[in-house]
């Protein structure tokens, strides 16, 4: 199944599809966070107002997460070896443990909105498309075994990142959390979708240029150790997004590092999810 946020008759509205074309509108849930916490829906419900996807607005699937996003960092190892070489200060050295890090995110705008550009303050505004996994009921020292079993789904992560300030603060929370650095879509995919661990190719475009082409397969650090590691010391609310880090291809990892600029269109794209697509702020 594939749910959705949509904006039909100006009215923010949870939907449901099996093809990503005909929609159906889905009663009683006032967003899609009261819908995960009942694990979503076995099949659509009778006389539920149908519509084409060509007839709303997508908004993300989650405007309104209702925790931080939590984020993994140098999370493949081409990424890795890219960001060491575009600052050795801040990206290298050993690191024997996952990097484990937030977002803060007021509004997490969907696909084909813009990406504000921040100019005078972010001269290295960059992209970095990852696999969004969504928790679907609280999770609490997760056991190995259990993990698939607290999986609501997936979606698309634009984890957009100012390397200037994630850089100069020795630490990424700033440099990553301005308002609108946290677009997701079109949507989130139900876990029964994919094979777990799903190993599903991501790629990343900058007007119509491919710069990531990988795998989910290549995560350093796996969805199960992640949920797992977290959980341990952590409780991680139905709703929660982890964002499983970026392939290699970024902009700073470019020779030369090669920025987004105004009027720049970025696709996001994993199989089986679709493309979330933005648009740099002009």
């Amino acid at each position: 199944m594939r749910y959705y946020t949509v904006l039909l008759k100006g009215e923010e509205r949870v939907a449901a599809s099996r093809d990503g074309k005909e929609l159906f509108i889905l009663e009683g849930f006032a967003d899609m966070n009261e819908l995960m916490t009942t694990g979503g829906i076995g099949d659509f419900p009778e006389g539920a107002q149908k519509i084409s996807v060509t007839d709303v607005k997508l908004l993300s699937p989650i405007p309104r997460p209702q925790q931080d996003v939590l984020c993994l960092g140098i999370n493949y190892t081409a990424h890795a070896e890219e960001a060491e070489r575009f600052s050795k200060e801040s990206f290298g050295g050993e690191r024997p443990y996952p990097i484990f890090f937030s977002k803060r995110v007021c509004y997490s705008q969907g696909t084909d909105a813009l990406i504000p550009a921040y100019t005078g303050l972010v001269d290295s505004l960059d992209y970095e498309c990852e696999l969004g996994v969504v928790i679907g009921k609280d999770a609490k020292n997760v056991k190995r075994e259990d993990v698939p079993d607290y999986i609501f789904g997936y979606t698309i992560v634009n984890d957009v990142s100012a390397r200037n300030l994630q850089t100069r603060h020795k630490q990424w929370y700033f440099g990553k959390s301005l308002d609108g650095f946290t677009p997701m879509g079109p949507c989130i995919v139900s876990a029964d979708e994919f094979a777990f661990p799903p190993k599903q190719r991501i790629a990343c475009r900058v007007n119509g240029d491919v710069r990531q082409n990988s795998s989910t397969a290549n995560l350093i650090t796996g969805i199960t150790d992640i949920i797992v590691m977290l959980s341990e010391g952590m409780t991680l609310k139905a709703g929660t997004v982890i964002a499983t880090g970026t392939p290699a291809g970024v902009g700073m990892g470019m020779k030369p590092p090669t920025f987004l600029k105004p009027g720049d269109v970025v696709e996001c794209e994993i199989e089986g999810i679709g493309v979330l697509r933005n648009y740099i702020e002009g």
